[in-house]
């Protein structure tokens, strides 16, 4: 159960075969992450295979999502889509149709696979009647069929699917992660590997194809297990050498069902528009069912490849965490440097009409310009309080507007009146008046600030400092007075104090 199975360092191949049903799911990013991990470790190649033999519900913007999302996480292919030249071109499953017809006569000639004419709506029990019990094995009602009655039938119209003979052997295989998996081949009868000769499905597909492109290893979700001795079956019966199986472990909701839209967010894009990094969602996604033995949590994309082992995979589920994702995204967003912090706000506060990029400027809600240290201050001061990208719209959003909008009642403070409370600004006015621009730094106010209310009213110092966060903030959770004032500088520190005596008044 080594990570390379015996295998040549040199030649590792591995593959993911998305179907373009729907958007990037989470578990479908952690397959990829876990194959791109795999063959960068081992100086192999990572292959991107579109899986569209659905022609019903394949769609190219599905396509699209999932090219675009694995791009976003860093999950780079080293063959697939939009890259020329590769050498098993074409990497789309709908381009390759002739080459499963090939196979397809191949075994039917061989009497290794035959036409079915036994409708899924009456599929026949052994006594010959009709059932609709699915769970039944097909009893092999047509493998005895001539040529010639299988040419009648077609001719008089008759709807047919291409069903692999299944001899009922045993089948077993030694996968990476959970070892010794034997199979009983006998319990699900003659297996259905095409509606045609030019629309083969799944099992057969993918076996023709991971041969086809020298795949060595497949590394895939748990919930493919049952597919594998099929696979074998059609390998077997093709010649083909087979790959090196490793399951990964379902991912699970916290309450330990499996991992769906009922319990949790599935789709990358999702995550991605709600405000989480790759940089975050890669490190957690690594983490999901693997760890590198020890306590460490925080990996990059390139610490991951230097660390990842598929012997160090769990057998059981992994449990996904949003409370963890969110402190881990909390790290990543704490770490980025002003420019990309700015840029990547933006895309929320123009989205939600904070804040638009003018030229080299920025105009607020109210109308107003700030430059670009403005901006970068204002988005630093809730830097590290972020979660999520998203949540700077929120947060941020009073310091992009000329004055901030609240009940006046939000000034007050615990018994005091609102006499008092005006006496309190207009303190805290007079002593703004005295401050010079060179002093309104987060050092010098924070202790300044303190001993002004303590000077004012030694017992309660929220008698001076509650209605002047209320006022430069308009709310009651916000980073401390000091903090902001830094952020608005002298001018606008006055503007909302002013406004808040105003509006007491």
């Amino acid at each position: 159960m080594c990570d390379m199975d015996n295998a040549n360092k040199n030649k590792v191949r591995v593959r993911l075969a998305p179907s373009p049903t729907g958007p990037l799911h989470i578990g479908t990013a952690r397959t990829a992450l876990s194959n791109y991990l795999f063959a960068k470790k081992n100086g192999g190649t990572f292959i991107l295979r579109i899986d569209d033999t659905d022609t019903e519900r394949s769609q190219k913007k599905f396509e699209d999502d999932v090219i675009n999302h694995l791009k976003w996480l860093g999950i780079i292919w080293d063959e697939g889509p939009g890259i020329d030249g590769g050498p098993h071109e074409p990497y789309y499953q709908s381009k390759r149709t002739a080459l499963y017809r090939t196979h397809l006569e191949k075994l039917i000639k061989e009497k290794k696979a035959y036409y079915c004419f036994c409708g899924k709506d009456t599929q026949d029990k052994p006594d010959g009647s009709a059932t609709t019990d699915f769970a039944n094995k097909y009893p092999g009602t047509c493998r005895s069929l001539s040529e010639e009655e299988v040419k009648n039938r077609h001719a008089a119209g008759e709807r047919s699917v291409i069903r692999f003979l299944v001899s009922g052997e045993k089948v077993f295989f030694e996968d990476m992660v959970r070892g010794h998996i034997d199979f009983d081949t006998s319990l699900f009868g003659d297996v259905v590997i095409a509606k045609s000769l030019d629309a083969p499905l799944y099992n057969f597909a993918t076996v023709i194809d991971d041969y086809e492109m020298d795949i060595t290893h497949v590394i895939r979700g748990e919930d493919h297990i049952s597919n594998t001795p099929k696979q074998l079956l059609i390998a077997k019966a093709l010649g083909f050498a087979v790959p090196v199986f490793g399951h990964l472990p379902l991912l699970l909701g916290t309450d330990r069902s499996k991992l769906s839209k009922r319990n949790a967010v599935v789709s990358i894009a999702d995550y991605k528009e709600d405000g989480f990094l790759p940089e975050a969602l890669v490190n957690f996604i690594a983490l999901l069912g693997w760890n590198p033995g020890d306590a460490r949590e925080l990996f990059s994309l390139q610490e991951l490849i230097s660390e990842f082992s598929v012997s160090k995979i769990q057998k059981s589920g992994a449990v996904f965490d949003i409370k963890k994702l969110e402190w881990m995204n909390g790290h990543y967003i704490k770490a980025l440097f002003p420019d990309v912090l700015r840029e990547q706000a933006l895309y929320y506060l123009e989205k939600n009409g904070v804040l638009k990029r003018e030229g080299a400027s920025y105009r607020g809600a109210s109308g107003s310009l700030y430059d670009e240290a403005y901006v970068n201050k204002a988005l630093a001061l809730e830097q590290s309080r972020l979660k999520k990208m998203s949540e700077v719209v929120e947060v941020s959003k009073p310091l992009f507007v000329d004055i901030p909008e609240y009940q006046p009642p939000l000034l007050l403070w615990k018994q005091w009146t609102q006499n008092d409370i005006v006496r309190s600004l207009n303190a805290a006015k007079e002593h703004v008046l005295t401050l010079s621009d060179e002093l309104f730094t987060n050092e010098y106010l924070k202790e300044n600030l303190l001993q002004k209310a303590k000077s004012i009213q030694a017992k309660d110092a929220g008698y001076f400092l509650w209605p002047l966060r209320v006022a430069l903030s308009g709310r009651d959770k916000s980073p401390s007075p000091a903090e902001l004032m830094v952020v608005l500088g002298k001018k606008r520190t006055l503007e909302r104090i002013q406004a808040a005596i105003n509006k007491i008044s």
